[in-house]
């Protein structure tokens, strides 16, 4: 009996994939994955997403969700083995939600802003890095009080944000190791040596149109 798997066009080092392959990893939701390169997008994924960015998971149904945070809600909402997901009602939720739409809107510009700053000359790349701060020593207050970011366990929030920390750790390593902020660190440290995290960073060739099937998770 022939199997219809959802599929998943993705590209490897971005945040937005990448939380959404940790999310389908966590629910065990095999995929037919798709690697893409972003400036050679197949006419495949334009046809279901004129947008052009990725993750872009087309389900069995024709359905097409192109927001990352869209496939992490549909995979856990379908399989949630470790309660990532807020219970109904949980207060925690909307809490989640802000800071997550935080991470996503002013620490993401602030991010490009101080990892490209040769393309925004306005400001020194130094000064980017401090607006982007701001966000970090937030986080940094909220694992004062918890082990992750919304409580004892991990959840929807830290995945959702994990990958943009690392992506701004990964400017200048260094000073980001300097800081005095070492219950981030850690947090950030933890995830990157988690079995999940290297699960879903695995090298996969660029997709092209007729090539045989390669499932994720594996």
């Amino acid at each position: 009996m022939q199997v219809s798997y959802p599929v998943l066009y993705s590209f490897r080092r971005c945040p937005y994939a990448i939380r959404a392959r940790m999310a389908l990893s966590c629910s065990s939701i095999q995929v037919e994955l798709r690697e893409v390169i972003l400036r050679e997008m197949p006419p495949s994924l334009l046809c279901r997403s004129p947008k052009g960015t990725v993750p872009v998971l087309v389900l069995p149904d024709g359905r097409v969700l192109d927001e990352s945070l869209d496939i992490i809600h549909w995979a856990l909402t379908e399989n949630d083995p470790q309660q990532w997901l807020p219970a109904d009602g949980d207060a925690r939720s909307l809490d989640m939600n802000r800071l997550i739409a935080e991470n996503d809107h002013s620490f993401k510009l602030h991010l490009d802003h101080y990892k490209y700053a040769e393309r925004y000359p306005q400001q020194a790349a130094s000064e980017y890095r401090s607006l982007g701060e701001v966000f970090l020593q937030k986080l940094e207050r909220r694992l004062e009080q918890s082990a992750w970011l919304a409580g004892e366990r991990l959840g929807v929030a830290d995945v959702a944000i994990f990958p943009f920390v690392r992506q701004f750790a990964l400017v200048d390593r260094p000073w980001f190791d300097r800081m005095r902020r070492p219950r981030l660190q850690a947090w950030l440290d933890t995830l990157l040596a988690s079995a999940l995290f290297s699960s879903v960073m695995k090298k996969y060739p660029q997709w092209q149109e007729g090539d045989a099937i390669t499932l994720f998770p594996d």
